[in-house]
């Protein structure tokens, strides 16, 4: 099934209003570990830029993720939302909207592959020490992110800024609809592995900056590929369901 930029149908995860994508977004990083019991979210502007959505839209979908028994609220100075100690599965239907679209996300981890990869050839060789210093900034802030949220905006920004270093205009409109597509699936990750992420920024980078342009390929055939098996449609279901 071939991913259509173009005019997208009504299915999988466009079926669902924004209040509801935000809702099985975080019930699906809980239910497969990415969050964990006690866990706190980021402050509700994070989240809401990080998903795509408006602040109101989070607000409403935290509340009702407490109405669910996924998350709790406490007040006070320490305060703030978290994942509940003992967060029930299958409370938020659509999650499965998610699950559903597999082949989907599947068809755009390859499709930005394609593009990407050839990209960073072209950037590898045209860039300018403007955009490696931009690039380099971009992997330290993600370095001290505070959590999830902060560090899918700068990913985001990386990425694009990539794609701006060098390469053809056209290719660049291409790749950020792929990308902006795909991140249209993203959940919340543990810091630890987004952390392991920018370490392999930090060598495409290197190769950027040296201007080896089959390494930066390598490095990003490895980094987008592995999404294969990283993504939660390549994370084991630990509900069991």
């Amino acid at each position: 099934m071939a991913a259509d930029l173009g005019s997208p149908a009504l299915t999988g995860i466009r079926r669902l209003s924004a209040l509801e994508t935000v809702r099985a977004r975080i019930a699906l990083a809980i239910e497969l570990g990415l969050l964990g019991p006690g866990e706190r979210l980021p402050p509700n502007g994070e989240i809401a830029r990080a998903l795509g959505v408006g602040d109101i839209t989070v607000r409403r979908a935290l509340v009702s993720l407490c109405e669910d028994g996924v998350l709790v609220r406490r007040r006070g100075r320490n305060g703030g939302t978290s994942v509940a100690p003992d967060a029930p599965a299958g409370r938020v239907g659509a999650v499965n909207a998610y699950r559903e679209s597999a082949d989907e996300v599947h068809d755009l981890i390859d499709h930005r592959l394609v593009i990407e990869a050839g990209l960073v050839q072209l950037v590898a060789t045209r860039r300018t020490d403007e955009d490696v210093d931009r690039l380099r900034d971009l992997v330290r802030r993600m370095d001290d992110a505070a959590g999830w949220a902060e560090f899918h905006e700068l990913d985001a920004e990386f990425h694009l800024a990539v794609a701006a270093s060098g390469a053809p205009a056209a290719a660049s409109r291409q790749y950020e609809l792929v990308l902006r597509e795909l991140y249209r699936f993203y959940l919340p990750y543990r810091m630890s592995a987004l952390r392991a992420s920018n370490r392999e920024h930090e060598v495409l980078v290197r190769a950027i900056a040296t201007r080896n342009p089959d390494e930066a390929a390598i490095m990003t055939r490895a980094h987008v590929g592995d999404l294969h098996r990283t993504m939660f449609v390549g994370l084991p279901d630990v509900t069991g369901s």
